[in-house]
């Protein structure tokens, strides 16, 4: 395991997704340490080369001041492939996205989603960033190809947009238990109600969330990246490892 200093204060850089924003505030603000935050928009991961070119963008900004840049995303797509640590370790959950931060461990994400494939995933930082499938997005989006496309175009584009969702049967909430959780519950309970979806609510595991924050980086749940190393794809149960920069 790596401590980042046991009993004393560190200042750290985190640079997240947007989603996560309200639980990494949170917890940052019990935390003893101190922090300096950068959230990036939601969405990226839909195109990695993008995510990786913002998120290097924003380490290669960290102050001289903080002593490691925490990473707020899982491997999203591979969009975190080939990020490199500058003159600062990078530290990055060991998961194939932000919601191993909400369950606690990659290994409950792997057991509930080898038990629920068809599983799309629900959050209160996902709600407040992104229109999730449902009514609401449903009627939103018709609106905008009627405008731009007309009636009939419109139709087309909308069988296409929601044949992709014939792929999940199963819309799962989790959040940390904190703020206007009943609300967030009823937002997906009527998505799947909707989609014609089963429903499933989670209490989230706040283990990893404070464990990055306090710099208790267990080699089994975090990746630290040294200088000059960057991160590549494990293929494995690691899902992440760090290599030696290419020149």
């Amino acid at each position: 395991m790596v401590d980042a200093g046991v009993g004393s204060v560190r200042r750290f850089y985190i640079i997240s997704c947007h989603v996560l924003w309200r639980e990494l505030c949170h917890f940052a603000a019990v935390s003893r340490n101190v922090f300096e935050l950068k959230f990036l928009e939601q969405g990226l991961h839909n195109t990695p080369d993008v995510l990786r070119t913002s998120l290097q963008a924003a380490i290669d900004e960290t102050p001289d001041r903080c002593e490691a840049v925490l990473i707020g995303y899982g491997l999203c797509s591979n969009g975190i492939v080939g990020i490199v640590a500058r003159d600062k370790p990078l530290v990055v959950m060991r998961g194939h996205d932000c919601i191993t931060f909400l369950l606690g461990s990659k290994d409950r994400y792997r057991e509930y989603f080898d038990a629920h494939p068809g599983t799309y995933w629900y959050s209160p930082g996902w709600i407040d960033t992104h229109t999730q499938p449902g009514q609401e997005r449903y009627e939103r989006l018709r609106r905008q190809y009627v405008e731009m496309y007309g009636e009939d175009n419109a139709e087309y584009l909308m069988e296409t947009e929601q044949g992709w969702f014939q792929k999940y049967n199963n819309a799962a909430y989790v959040d940390l238990g904190f703020g206007d959780s009943e609300e967030y519950q009823r937002y997906t309970r009527a998505c799947a109600e909707w989609l014609q979806w089963n429903c499933d609510m989670l209490q989230g595991d706040p283990l990893l969330v404070v464990d990055f924050l306090e710099g208790r980086w267990d080699e089994e749940d975090f990746l630290v990246v040294p200088p000059g190393h960057e991160i590549i794809a494990s293929h494995d149960e690691r899902i992440i490892a760090a290599r030696a920069s290419r020149p």
